[in-house]
């Protein structure tokens, strides 16, 4: 099935670890930071508040929402101000969530794996999210890594597997991707003629829809395929 197999790109957040977890300790990581360092606008707004602002900001400016860092650093920007703190907390503040969001914690089964692949396959992370992967335990693992910030647009723009191409010199008949979002991960793949492999972590009933190659409830199968 994947004989002409060169590259294997891999989407991160949820794919190859869970990412909700992760995702609220940096939350309340930067709200504790804001407490000391802000502490009125603490007060005044929590978590979820601050995630409303960057919706309503991403839904202003939708050409900027690929970018969640910049979303972030402006909307705290803003938020600051409107508090009577300077607007150069952000940076910081910015820099406090970034390394809590890359404590992730992979899945048992994907370290091993991507070590094993990567001896014969060009491995590359693309992600529409803003963990770093080089600062995560998965370090080393990828020969690439591709973000929605470094490519200017998000899955499911085919801006990403273009640009994927472009530097790897494959064509899509050479790649797979495996990524767990139906719409964000496996359609764009799709329709652009490459291998695909969906992969449900969280599995429910129904899950099942046509075209992907190989629908995994863990990665470990891959070994069977590649």
């Amino acid at each position: 099935m994947f004989e002409n197999i060169r590259l294997i790109s891999f989407d991160l957040d949820d794919t190859l670890w869970p990412t909700q977890p992760v995702i609220m300790a940096a939350e309340h990581e930067l709200h504790q930071w804001l407490k000391l360092n802000a502490p009125d606008m603490a007060s005044a707004l929590s978590v979820f508040d601050m995630r409303d602002q960057r919706l309503e900001f991403m839904q202003e400016y939708p050409q900027l929402a690929h970018n969640l860092t910049l979303v972030r650093v402006k909307t705290l920007e803003a938020a600051l101000g409107a508090y009577g703190y300077s607007s150069s907390l952000a940076a910081q503040a910015m820099a406090v969530f970034r390394n809590a969001r890359n404590r992730v914690t992979p899945w048992e089964d994907v370290r091993p794996l991507l070590e094993e692949l990567g001896q014969r396959y060009i491995l590359v992370s693309l992600t529409n999210g803003n963990a770093e992967v080089e600062r995560t335990p998965l370090r080393g693992c990828f020969h690439y890594s591709l973000s929605a910030e470094d490519i200017g647009c998000a899955k499911p723009d085919p801006g990403m597997f273009h640009q994927l191409a472009s530097l790897s010199g494959c064509t899509f008949e050479q790649m797979l991707h495996v990524g767990d979002d139906w719409e964000r991960d496996m359609l764009p793949a799709m329709r652009l003629g490459m291998a695909t492999a969906w992969v449900h972590r969280y599995p429910k009933g129904g899950v099942h829809k046509q075209g992907a190659d190989l629908c995994l409830f863990n990665l470990n199968p891959l070994r069977v395929y590649l």
